[in-house]
């Protein structure tokens, strides 16, 4: 695998993206957008060092980026996730992030900061996840293989484009597994066999972000379920927390923190931190 290209593939289809909705949105008063794309790297080098290391390369590209409309009483918030992180120890390559995700939400106003609304949210990765404490390595997952595809219709309470919580107590929630010997094995909690499990239940997503000092802003994403068909007492819950602190036009920090908890994946809650120092482009 070639870390270098792979990363670079993915920011330039990143900032491809960006420019090709830039225009349109500049022409229309109603769109107000933001993000961020960010590039961080990190080495390290050893020649007789008596202590000991490995020679190791790490990079991490991220997108982050809200499309948010506003006309009348029609409301349509949307947020595009991206990230890809590789490392590399002494000729063995690992990934540090991988996530695909989009959020989109559509309210119509109902009054007092309540609006009737519908909301999707779809998530998958880019590339294979492996199991390295097994010989050979084996495979855990793969593009789509788990995706998930949650939608419904609900009520949101919105204060503004930074604070926002919505409510979708019938929301269809489907967990796709399309590689075959992931399905066979019953993957992420469906039938063995199947590329798919239907679910429907309760969701409630919220959305807090503020800036904690000057030039240091602070993202928060939550999202809870619960399937009404089976369990419905086992929550499954989703916390994103993004920091990004800005050093200056070009440079930046970036803090990422990932919390899950679904036990039709895994009985266990799964965290993950990434932090960097690179490049970073707010718009």
């Amino acid at each position: 695998m070639n870390m270098k290209k792979l990363l670079i593939s993915v920011l330039m289809i990143s900032i491809m993206g960006i420019y090709a909705q830039e225009k349109p949105v500049k022409e229309e008063k109603n769109w107000k957008t933001s993000g961020n794309i960010g590039l961080t790297l990190a080495q390290a080098s050893f020649s007789n060092w008596i202590k000991g290391g490995e020679n190791s390369i790490a990079a991490n590209a991220l997108l982050n980026y809200d499309m948010n409309y506003k006309k009348g009483k029609n409301v349509w918030d949307n947020k595009f996730i991206m990230a890809y992180g590789l490392s590399e120890i002494s000729g063995l390559t690992k990934k540090t992030d991988d996530r695909f995700e989009i959020n989109s939400i559509y309210g119509y106003e109902a009054g007092n900061n309540w609006f009737y609304s519908a909301f999707a949210n779809f998530k998958t990765q880019f590339t294979d996840g492996y199991d390295y404490t097994s010989s050979p390595k084996t495979v855990t997952s793969r593009a789509f293989a788990p995706a998930y595809l949650n939608f419904g219709p609900g009520m949101l309470w919105k204060k503004s484009d930074n604070l926002y919580v919505n409510f979708a107590p019938a929301t269809t929630k489907m967990t796709f597994v399309t590689d075959t010997a992931l399905s066979n094995a019953g993957a992420y909690g469906v039938d063995p066999g199947n590329t798919y499990r239907y679910e429907i239940g309760m969701a409630i997503n919220g959305y807090y972000k503020y800036n904690l000092m000057e030039n240091v802003s602070m993202e928060n994403i939550l999202g809870l379920y619960s399937n009404y068909l089976k369990n419905p007492q086992n929550i499954d819950v989703s916390y994103q927390m993004n920091m990004v602190m800005k050093v200056n036009k070009y440079i930046s920090a970036n803090l990422g923190l990932h919390l899950l908890y679904d036990d039709d994946a895994l009985k266990d809650v799964q965290f993950k931190e990434v932090f960097g120092l690179g490049f970073n482009a707010i718009f």
